[in-house]
């Protein structure tokens, strides 16, 4: 009888301790949304694999070029939430365009209202903010230029999130034979503009993160969502500690598994603790850039990079990656923590879909 009962514990906890976690097979039926992706077209058919696939998306604009495309953007982000109302949302942003003239505070906040009353749920900085625009004396431009107060304080008072992607990933200051992911390698050896590394003139990583946090401590009911884990992505030690300073702040995931394959690789038990413990505090992005004309390809890159993302945090299968060398296991987070990562956590913190 008691031998029974023990083999009836142990049966029980083996299936109590497989439902508590999904499978491949769930991929499609699981409500999520990617927190960072891009829109830069009129026509997105990537709204119509993220709903095959089970996705909402949330597309960022940026001041990535110049101020007519932000406009341009924004008037496309527009349209398309108005024909996918459920299915799609998307940020706003500000040029920096007239930055040393009069008027400009006011500007960009009458700009922000527009953006805000058309239906966008938050604002996007960009990294061209530290590491490229410079005001009519040739200095750049930190996050924390007092000129931005009265901008930041307006978002604080209207509870809307600022969403920074301010500095790069550590391996910007970085050599490319000593950069962690073939990802960053490959990118900067394709952007050399931006890997600092070859521009010692420019700050340091330890100055734009602490131009970042400068900003932060000056405002400290702002909702901020660090993209690409705010930059921390080197460290998840680092970053708990980033978290734990700043209650207002949470993270995306976007443009930095390979950092985060990188560490599981060296110790999975810590990043998945790290998960489990800020699993309110994490979002899930990609990065992904829609600029029109998809092909089939172009879909099954999506639908690719979605599954492998969600093989890596919802089992422990093992995994190999182009983004690193070696091989690593799926994290096999509990339900509710893929759930808030992947849905909930952006519902909350953007107050949207």
């Amino acid at each position: 009888m008691r031998i029974n009962l023990i083999l009836l514990s142990i049966f029980s906890f083996t299936v109590i301790s497989c439902g508590n976690y999904y499978s491949m097979d769930d991929f499609k039926s699981v409500e999520k949304i990617d927190a960072h992706f891009h829109i830069y077209t009129s026509e997105s058919t990537a709204v119509e694999q993220a709903k095959k696939d089970k996705f909402k998306l949330l597309s960022i604009n940026t001041h990535s070029g110049a101020c007519e495309r932000v406009i341009e953007s924004h008037q496309w982000l527009r349209k398309l939430n108005k024909e996918y109302p459920a299915e799609m949302e998307y940020s706003g942003t500000f040029c920096m365009d007239g930055w040393d003239e009069p008027g400009w505070n006011e500007n960009t906040i009458n700009w922000l209202d527009q953006c805000i009353a058309d239906g966008a749920n938050s604002v996007k900085v960009w990294k061209n903010i530290g590491m490229e625009f410079r005001d009519k004396n040739a200095n750049l431009v930190m996050i924390d230029d007092p000129q931005f107060d009265t901008v930041f304080a307006y978002l604080s008072e209207k509870k809307i999130p600022l969403v920074g992607h301010l500095g790069e990933p550590k391996n910007c200051w970085l050599p490319l034979s000593e950069m962690t992911t073939k990802n960053d390698s490959g990118y900067f050896s394709r952007n050399p503009q931006y890997h600092m590394y070859k521009h010692p003139e420019f700050p340091s990583y330890e100055d734009q993160m602490a131009a970042r946090d400068h900003m932060l401590d000056k405002n400290p009911d702002l909702i901020f969502i660090g993209c690409h884990l705010a930059s921390l992505e080197w460290s998840v030690d680092v970053l708990a500690e980033w978290l734990d300073k700043y209650p207002n702040a949470a993270v995306d995931m976007a443009a930095r598994m390979g950092q985060l394959f990188y560490q599981t690789c060296e110790d999975r038990d810590k990043v998945r603790a790290f998960f489990i413990k800020y699993q309110n505090r994490i979002l899930y992005g990609t990065d992904i850039i829609d600029r029109g004309g998809n092909t089939e390809d172009f879909h099954n890159k999506i639908h690719e990079t979605w599954l492998r993302d969600w093989e890596y945090l919802a089992t422990r299968n093992k995994m190999t990656s182009s983004l690193i060398d070696g091989e690593f296991r799926g994290l096999q987070l509990p339900k509710e923590v893929i759930d808030k990562i992947y849905s909930s956590n952006t519902k909350r913190w953007y107050k949207s879909f």
